[in-house]
């Protein structure tokens, strides 16, 4: 038996976020503001994508500038199925991140692109809810180096030094580790990601984190997570260290990957479809 509209949106109410009451009501709500990546070229593509994708109704709150006054940057996270995070700047204000801490933990969505994971490197829920991050002073107390070695996931926490590097930009195959995701089922085993930054060496604490892909470092000499998902408390995160400028978002792969991952996290299932100008193994594929 179904629960009437106003019971479901009491219960949603209780557990911090919207009820998506159809797939095309998926609300979204993109954090921008600050990055050391050029925020006001990705978010645009970010924003068209996932209108185009004909499920989502998306937002965009904007921060003050760095050395701004953050104080009353507060976004109303429970109206939005999903957060999704373009933001690598200064904190938020305790206020903040208590609100969206309580938004994720009582199963609010969260997704995480690119520099994202470079945010608030001393913020520990963060980098829990993230699984693994780069830079931000992430060091061996922040958790393992993780990767996939040998066929087989990796977690190094032995190994001394700082999270996050990587080489000069170029394409670079993904590969599916994990085809029982409900993001990676029906993908390609391997497939031609456009021109991005390859990040390697992640760490954190990799708790309730599952590796579906990854890709080669000719930097770190192993394979490095791609496509990540980790619970944490009921809420859902899906986590890229994709999309480093617009023309690596722009590539069909990322699309398709970004479109699932946060569908994935607002509802825990995937409609989407994987488009038929999906990259080969050998050759990417890119939106103009």
């Amino acid at each position: 038996m179904s629960l009437p509209q106003s019971v479901l949106v009491l219960l949603a109410a209780v557990a911090g976020a919207v009820p998506v009451a159809a797939a095309e009501n998926i609300r979204v709500l993109i954090i921008d503001g600050q990055n050391n990546h050029d925020w006001k070229a990705t978010t645009p593509v970010l924003v068209k994508e996932l209108k185009a994708a004909g499920m989502f109704t998306v937002d965009v709150a904007t921060s003050p500038p760095s050395k701004g006054d953050m104080s009353g940057f507060k976004p109303d996270f429970g109206k939005y199925n999903v957060v999704l995070s373009n933001y690598n700047g200064d904190a938020w204000s305790p206020e903040t991140q208590q609100a969206f801490l309580d938004y994720v933990r009582r199963g609010g969505g969260f997704v995480v692109v690119h520099a994202a994971n470079n945010s608030f490197g001393d913020w520990g829920e963060y980098n829990r809810m993230i699984g693994l991050g780069g830079w931000g002073n992430r060091t061996k107390e922040a958790g393992p180096f993780v990767y996939f070695q040998d066929g087989a996931i990796v977690r190094d926490d032995q190994t001394p030094g700082n999270g996050g590097s990587h080489g000069p930009q170029h394409e670079f195959q993904v590969v599916v580790r994990d085809a029982n995701h409900p993001v990676t089922q029906g993908m390609p085993h391997s497939w031609m990601h456009a021109k991005d930054e390859l990040y390697d060496s992640l760490r954190g604490p990799a708790t309730e984190m599952r590796v579906l892909a990854t890709a080669y470092s000719e930097k770190s000499g192993r394979h490095e997570p791609m496509i990540l998902t980790i619970q944490y408390g009921q809420g859902r995160v899906f986590h890229t260290p994709m999309g480093h400028a617009d023309y690596s978002m722009k590539c069909v792969g990322f699309i398709t990957t970004l479109v699932r991952g946060t569908e994935w996290a607002a509802t825990g299932e995937v409609t989407s479809q994987i488009p038929e100008d999906f990259p080969s193994p050998n050759k990417s594929s890119s939106h103009e």
